[in-house]
């Protein structure tokens, strides 16, 4: 049986040049489409530049950002698992890395459904309605607590 190459690689990709964030440029690459990295920079820095008229200043949009991607990191998931024939849905908790990749996958897909006329405004929006706890990426991450809630009779599969 032929085994799986390590897949613990972690590449690094810096921090962005304008606000000297990893987070910043992790969301930069989700929102980035075909390749086209210039168009993924602008449309993040124009809705933290929206976040920055109504917070008041840089710090602050940074504050803002951060706490809703906190407001949006899963804590706990379920996964598929097969047991004799049946596959249960299993919770499990979230790895920081996995949890980071799915708050910021969730906040560009959230952004992306809304009807803000640019998708910077859309996503400053949603940053926006995530750091005070509302919007489309919170209520995707307590759907998804709330099907690890309702599958806890089936975390003793989890091994």
């Amino acid at each position: 049986m032929a085994r799986r190459k390590s897949v613990n690689f972690i590449r690094d990709i810096g921090v962005d040049p304008r606000y000297g964030s990893r987070a910043i440029a992790k969301l930069i690459n989700v929102v980035m489409w075909r390749g086209k990295k210039n168009v993924a920079r602008n449309i993040v820095y124009e809705a933290l530049e929206i976040i920055e008229r109504k917070a008041g200043d840089k710090d602050k949009a940074m504050k803002v950002f951060e706490r809703a991607l906190e407001q949006i990191r899963p804590a706990i998931e379920v996964r598929p698992r097969r047991v004799g024939g049946s596959v249960y849905q299993i919770p499990g908790e979230v790895s920081e890395r996995r949890a980071e990749s799915l708050s910021n996958r969730w906040l560009v897909a959230s952004s992306a459904k809304r009807r803000d006329k640019t998708m910077g405004m859309r996503l400053a929006h949603e940053i926006l309605d995530a750091s005070e706890g509302r919007g489309d990426a919170v209520k995707k991450r307590i759907d998804v607590q709330k099907m690890a809630e309702a599958n806890r009779a089936f975390s003793h599969y989890a091994w």
